[in-house]
């Protein structure tokens, strides 16, 4: 996962998992604590990457208030 803070925004430019642990929910798992993290730092988060975007729009419930869009 590659991303950088700016201020109290959370960037977070693309996630990549290795091809023979793709399908395992290691994807998530980087989303999950970034989250957690995110949360506990009291962040926003700018979803530039394709996968992190799907899942917040996906779970607006969880991820409200830690989205920036």
């Amino acid at each position: 996962m590659s991303i950088s803070l700016d201020g109290r925004l959370l960037n977070v430019y693309y996630t990549k998992i290795d091809e023979k642990h793709e399908g395992h929910g290691f994807a998530k798992l980087l989303l999950d604590k970034l989250v957690h993290y995110a949360e506990e730092k009291d962040l926003m988060i700018d979803p530039e990457c394709d996968f992190v975007r799907q899942q917040l729009e996906n779970h607006p419930k969880r991820y409200k208030g830690i989205w920036h869009d």
